[in-house]
């Protein structure tokens, strides 16, 4: 009787995460660094940040969003580092293809997942989202453009990505659920209006490329 019950309790509508998919993170501070490197930034730069996901398979609020982008892109009062809670603005870019169901279900996703970093969503915005995480052997390539959103990234190179010889993942990723590497933005900008500032990096150590699952 107890192996006929069995599956039962251990039924994939149980255990498996409700949304699962591509992520890619890219902030205006350094997340792989030095403690000193880190330092510095604090209260000057890394204020801002770009948040996306590509669902691969999932359900929010009964609403399916398989296949489906969405960006967050953030604006804080302080510089995002280990304090992840800290209020922010927030631009939400929703995949142009959801419907309007997808397109609630969509924000509602990106304010559970970004926390106090959405407390404010000042817009809500259509674009096509094309993120793309390439192969290579660091886990570490890919590409998002989304309206006026683009981030390209690299792998991070053992010896010439680092300054002290002390860099290390310092800051984890924004969002939860996150499985990630730390990776070189080599293009992160921000062009649009919304958030009363725009921004252009370039070479920072700055981004995560990886997976999210989460309920």
């Amino acid at each position: 009787m107890f192996c006929l019950l069995l599956p039962a309790l251990l039924s994939p509508d149980l255990a498996a995460p409700a949304v699962r998919g591509q992520y890619v993170e890219a902030r205006t501070c350094d997340v792989f660094t030095g403690s000193c490197f880190a330092n510095a930034d604090t209260g000057l730069t890394g204020k801002n940040a770009v948040l996306a996901w590509k669902v691969t398979s999932g359900t929010v609020s009964g609403t399916r969003l398989d296949g489906l982008g969405v960006v967050a892109v953030v604006a804080a009062r302080e510089t995002l580092g280990l304090k992840q809670s800290a209020p922010g603005k927030a631009i939400v870019i929703v995949d142009e293809k959801a419907t309007a169901d997808q397109r609630a279900a969509l924000v509602a996703f990106v304010k559970a997942q970004a926390g106090d970093l959405a407390d404010e969503v000042v817009a809500v915005r259509s674009a096509k989202v094309d993120l793309t995480i390439c192969n290579c052997d660091g886990d570490g390539c890919a590409t998002l453009t989304a309206g006026a959103v683009k981030i390209q990234t690299r792998c991070l190179d053992a010896h010439h990505d680092r300054a002290c010889g002390n860099e290390s993942t310092i800051y984890p990723p924004l969002a939860k659920g996150v499985s990630a590497k730390a990776a070189m933005a080599t293009e992160h900008s921000f062009k649009g209006p919304g958030l009363n500032e725009t921004w252009t990096d370039h070479d920072r150590r700055g981004a995560f490329v990886g997976s999210f699952a989460t309920r």
